[in-house]
Protein backbone atom coordinates (compact mmCIF):
# COMPACT_ATOMS: atom_id res chain seq x y z
CA UNK A 1 0.00 0.00 0.00
CA UNK A 2 2.81 2.41 0.87
CA UNK A 3 4.56 1.56 -2.38
CA UNK A 4 1.44 2.32 -4.39
CA UNK A 5 0.97 5.64 -2.61
CA UNK A 6 4.54 6.59 -3.44
CA UNK A 7 3.95 5.77 -7.08
CA UNK A 8 0.81 7.88 -7.17
CA UNK A 9 2.67 10.83 -5.68
CA UNK A 10 5.34 10.52 -8.35
CA UNK A 11 2.70 10.35 -11.07
CA UNK A 12 1.08 13.52 -9.77
CA UNK A 13 4.46 15.23 -9.76
CA UNK A 14 4.96 14.43 -13.44
CA UNK A 15 7.74 11.90 -12.90
CA UNK A 16 5.76 8.77 -13.55
CA UNK A 17 6.25 8.23 -17.28
CA UNK A 18 8.40 5.13 -16.95
CA UNK A 19 6.64 3.99 -13.81
CA UNK A 20 3.34 3.22 -15.54
CA UNK A 21 4.72 0.03 -17.07
CA UNK A 22 6.82 -0.85 -14.04
CA UNK A 23 3.77 -0.82 -11.76
CA UNK A 24 0.83 -1.88 -13.92
CA UNK A 25 -1.25 -2.79 -10.86
CA UNK A 26 -1.38 0.72 -9.42
CA UNK A 27 -4.76 1.31 -11.04
CA UNK A 28 -6.26 -2.03 -10.06
CA UNK A 29 -8.82 -2.31 -7.29
CA UNK A 30 -7.73 -3.88 -4.03
CA UNK A 31 -10.84 -6.09 -3.84
CA UNK A 32 -10.39 -9.80 -4.42
CA UNK A 33 -12.84 -12.09 -6.14
CA UNK A 34 -13.92 -13.47 -2.76
CA UNK A 35 -14.53 -10.05 -1.24
CA UNK A 36 -16.76 -9.15 -4.18
CA UNK A 37 -19.09 -12.07 -3.45
CA UNK A 38 -22.26 -11.66 -1.34
CA UNK A 39 -21.76 -12.50 2.35
CA UNK A 40 -23.59 -15.83 2.15
CA UNK A 41 -21.48 -17.01 -0.78
CA UNK A 42 -18.29 -15.90 0.99
CA UNK A 43 -19.29 -18.00 3.99
CA UNK A 44 -19.95 -21.07 1.85
CA UNK A 45 -16.64 -20.60 0.02
CA UNK A 46 -14.85 -20.38 3.37
CA UNK A 47 -16.70 -23.45 4.64
CA UNK A 48 -15.55 -25.43 1.61
CA UNK A 49 -11.92 -24.44 2.15
CA UNK A 50 -12.23 -25.24 5.87
CA UNK A 51 -13.56 -28.76 5.19
CA UNK A 52 -10.68 -29.44 2.80
CA UNK A 53 -8.00 -28.11 5.16
CA UNK A 54 -9.41 -29.42 8.46
CA UNK A 55 -12.05 -32.11 7.80
CA UNK A 56 -11.87 -33.40 11.39
CA UNK A 57 -12.57 -30.04 13.04
CA UNK A 58 -16.02 -28.60 13.63
CA UNK A 59 -16.74 -25.56 11.50
CA UNK A 60 -16.68 -22.47 13.77
CA UNK A 61 -19.64 -20.23 14.42
CA UNK A 62 -19.11 -16.89 12.68
CA UNK A 63 -20.37 -13.56 14.09
CA UNK A 64 -22.25 -12.74 10.88
CA UNK A 65 -24.49 -15.77 11.49
CA UNK A 66 -26.00 -13.93 14.47
CA UNK A 67 -26.78 -10.81 12.45
CA UNK A 68 -30.22 -10.13 11.02
CA UNK A 69 -30.38 -8.33 7.68
CA UNK A 70 -31.30 -4.67 7.96
CA UNK A 71 -34.76 -3.98 6.45
CA UNK A 72 -34.80 -2.18 3.11
CA UNK A 73 -35.43 1.56 2.98
CA UNK A 74 -39.20 1.94 2.40
CA UNK A 75 -40.49 3.95 -0.55
CA UNK A 76 -42.56 6.12 1.79
CA UNK A 77 -41.73 7.37 5.27
CA UNK A 78 -43.35 5.00 7.82
CA UNK A 79 -45.58 6.20 10.64
CA UNK A 80 -43.36 4.73 13.35
CA UNK A 81 -39.67 4.70 14.24
CA UNK A 82 -38.11 1.31 14.99
CA UNK A 83 -36.02 1.77 18.12
CA UNK A 84 -33.32 -0.44 19.63
CA UNK A 85 -31.73 0.57 22.93
CA UNK A 86 -29.01 -1.51 24.52
CA UNK A 87 -25.95 -1.50 26.74
CA UNK A 88 -22.92 -3.83 26.74
CA UNK A 89 -24.56 -5.94 29.46
CA UNK A 90 -28.28 -5.62 28.67
CA UNK A 91 -30.89 -4.87 26.01
CA UNK A 92 -33.48 -2.39 27.23
CA UNK A 93 -35.61 -1.98 24.08
CA UNK A 94 -35.61 -4.38 21.14
CA UNK A 95 -37.33 -3.33 17.91
CA UNK A 96 -40.04 -1.26 19.57
CA UNK A 97 -42.24 0.91 17.33
CA UNK A 98 -42.28 4.46 18.72
CA UNK A 99 -43.30 7.96 17.62
CA UNK A 100 -40.10 9.80 18.52
CA UNK A 101 -36.86 9.57 20.47
CA UNK A 102 -35.06 12.57 21.97
CA UNK A 103 -31.32 12.05 22.43
CA UNK A 104 -28.84 13.96 24.61
CA UNK A 105 -26.27 14.43 21.84
CA UNK A 106 -23.01 16.28 22.42
CA UNK A 107 -24.28 18.92 19.97
CA UNK A 108 -27.50 19.42 21.96
CA UNK A 109 -30.90 17.75 22.37
CA UNK A 110 -31.70 15.83 19.19
CA UNK A 111 -35.18 14.67 18.18
CA UNK A 112 -35.43 11.63 15.92
CA UNK A 113 -38.62 10.96 13.92
CA UNK A 114 -39.35 8.41 11.15
CA UNK A 115 -37.52 9.40 7.97
CA UNK A 116 -34.65 11.15 9.79
CA UNK A 117 -31.50 11.64 7.75
CA UNK A 118 -28.85 8.93 8.46
CA UNK A 119 -26.66 10.15 11.31
CA UNK A 120 -24.14 8.95 13.88
CA UNK A 121 -24.34 11.00 17.08
CA UNK A 122 -22.20 10.85 20.20
CA UNK A 123 -24.16 11.03 23.45
CA UNK A 124 -23.34 13.06 26.55
CA UNK A 125 -24.65 12.48 30.08
CA UNK A 126 -28.33 13.36 29.99
CA UNK A 127 -31.91 12.19 29.54
CA UNK A 128 -33.01 9.97 26.65
CA UNK A 129 -36.78 10.15 26.09
CA UNK A 130 -38.83 7.56 24.20
CA UNK A 131 -42.25 8.81 23.09
CA UNK A 132 -45.07 6.48 22.09
CA UNK A 133 -48.57 7.89 22.05
CA UNK A 134 -49.26 9.57 25.38
CA UNK A 135 -46.55 7.57 27.15
CA UNK A 136 -42.98 8.75 27.63
CA UNK A 137 -40.14 6.62 28.98
CA UNK A 138 -37.12 8.52 30.26
CA UNK A 139 -33.66 7.12 30.90
CA UNK A 140 -30.52 8.74 32.19
CA UNK A 141 -27.56 7.72 30.01
CA UNK A 142 -23.93 8.31 30.89
CA UNK A 143 -22.56 8.30 27.34
CA UNK A 144 -22.64 6.27 24.14
CA UNK A 145 -23.59 6.55 20.49
CA UNK A 146 -26.77 6.73 18.43
CA UNK A 147 -26.94 5.28 14.92
CA UNK A 148 -29.82 6.64 12.86
CA UNK A 149 -30.45 4.63 9.68
CA UNK A 150 -32.14 5.56 6.44
CA UNK A 151 -34.87 2.93 6.96
CA UNK A 152 -36.32 4.74 10.01
CA UNK A 153 -34.47 2.52 12.47
CA UNK A 154 -32.43 4.00 15.31
CA UNK A 155 -29.96 2.10 17.47
CA UNK A 156 -28.66 3.57 20.72
CA UNK A 157 -25.75 1.96 22.56
CA UNK A 158 -25.15 3.49 26.00
CA UNK A 159 -22.37 2.64 28.43
CA UNK A 160 -24.79 2.89 31.37
CA UNK A 161 -28.49 3.76 31.48
CA UNK A 162 -31.15 3.72 34.20
CA UNK A 163 -34.82 4.74 34.23
CA UNK A 164 -35.00 8.32 35.44
CA UNK A 165 -37.33 7.43 38.31
CA UNK A 166 -34.70 5.02 39.69
CA UNK A 167 -32.21 7.81 40.41
CA UNK A 168 -31.85 8.59 44.12
CA UNK A 169 -31.98 12.41 44.57
CA UNK A 170 -30.05 12.31 47.86
CA UNK A 171 -27.31 10.13 46.36
CA UNK A 172 -27.06 12.51 43.39
CA UNK A 173 -26.68 15.53 45.71
CA UNK A 174 -24.09 13.71 47.79
CA UNK A 175 -22.14 12.62 44.71
CA UNK A 176 -22.11 16.11 43.23
CA UNK A 177 -20.81 17.59 46.50
CA UNK A 178 -18.15 14.88 46.75
CA UNK A 179 -16.79 15.33 43.23
CA UNK A 180 -16.91 19.12 43.49
CA UNK A 181 -14.71 18.86 46.56
CA UNK A 182 -12.41 16.42 44.75
CA UNK A 183 -11.89 18.94 41.95
CA UNK A 184 -10.71 21.54 44.46
CA UNK A 185 -8.48 19.05 46.28
CA UNK A 186 -6.96 17.38 43.21
CA UNK A 187 -3.15 17.41 43.26
CA UNK A 188 -2.57 15.98 39.76
CA UNK A 189 -4.10 16.53 36.34
CA UNK A 190 -5.38 12.95 36.34
CA UNK A 191 -7.17 13.36 39.66
CA UNK A 192 -8.68 16.63 38.48
CA UNK A 193 -9.86 15.12 35.18
CA UNK A 194 -11.50 12.16 36.95
CA UNK A 195 -13.22 14.48 39.42
CA UNK A 196 -14.46 16.76 36.62
CA UNK A 197 -16.06 13.76 34.91
CA UNK A 198 -17.86 12.98 38.16
CA UNK A 199 -19.05 16.59 38.41
CA UNK A 200 -20.30 16.53 34.80
CA UNK A 201 -22.30 13.31 35.25
CA UNK A 202 -23.78 14.27 38.64
CA UNK A 203 -24.61 17.76 37.41
CA UNK A 204 -26.50 16.22 34.49
CA UNK A 205 -28.37 13.89 36.84
CA UNK A 206 -29.17 16.80 39.14
CA UNK A 207 -30.55 18.80 36.23
CA UNK A 208 -32.59 15.83 35.01
CA UNK A 209 -34.20 15.51 38.45
CA UNK A 210 -34.74 19.24 38.74
CA UNK A 211 -32.64 19.54 41.91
Amino acid sequence: MLAQRSVRLLLKAGRGGALQSAFPSTKQAFATSSAALPLGEQLEEFRGKWEKAAPNLVFPTIPSQFMKPRPEVPAAIPDKLTFNFFMPHAREIDGEQVDMVILPATTGQMGVLPGHVPTVAQLRPGVLSVHEGKETKQYFVSSGFAFIHANSTTDVCAIEAVPLEDLNPEAVKSGLAFYTEQVNRASTELEKAEAEIGVEVHSAMSGALGL
